[in-house]
């Protein structure tokens, strides 16, 4: 028993010495940044209401007077056109939610530009942000990957089942 025990603990020293004793090994490879591209896009949202913007979740609150709720989630998956004519080329979708988090109508977005034409097909621009004139550009994928930027839109057409936004984006990325 005393030889086992005494085995034991050799073997145990041992082994913290190998650990110890031992060096991860890697290869340094230097790092050379792509130089960043800005890239300014122009395109149009095109959304009709129960169509491409459903409303998935909304508050019960009786003293809400507005056209749009307080405490409204809605899911969108809406066509990107090249112009606001309803018969303009489609480059894309916008898919995400929308949360109407404000008395005032303003909204908290995350949402995907994702291209499907031309230069930027298979990429997307992400979207993160409040609603307010502008959206903050988080990321992308593609050849958006690593991007920041701001899309500034501009409601060009605003009815009771229809919206058609257009949007100036600009964008940094490698």
């Amino acid at each position: 028993m005393r030889g086992t025990l005494m085995l034991s603990w050799i073997l145990i020293i041992c082994l913290s010495q190998v650990a110890v004793q031992s060096q991860y090994y890697s290869k340094s490879r230097p790092y050379h940044p792509r130089p960043a591209k800005v890239t300014n896009l122009h395109f149009f949202m095109h959304e009709h209401t129960g169509v491409t913007a459903v409303v998935v979740a909304q508050a019960n609150i009786t003293s809400n007077n507005s056209s749009v709720p307080f405490a409204t989630l809605v899911a969108v998956n809406d066509p990107l056109r090249t112009g606001p004519e309803p018969d303009s080329e489609v480059i894309g979708n916008v898919q995400g939610i929308a949360l109407m988090a404000g008395m005032n109508a303003s909204s908290t977005q995350y949402i995907d530009f994702a291209f499907n034409t031309g230069k930027f097909n298979g990429s997307s621009l992400s979207v993160f942000s409040r609603g307010e004139p502008g959206l903050a550009v988080v990321g992308g994928r593609g050849r958006f990957m690593m991007t920041t930027g701001v899309a500034l839109f501009n409601p060009i057409l605003i009815n009771a089942t229809t919206v058609i936004i257009e949007l100036n984006v600009t964008v940094i990325h490698y």
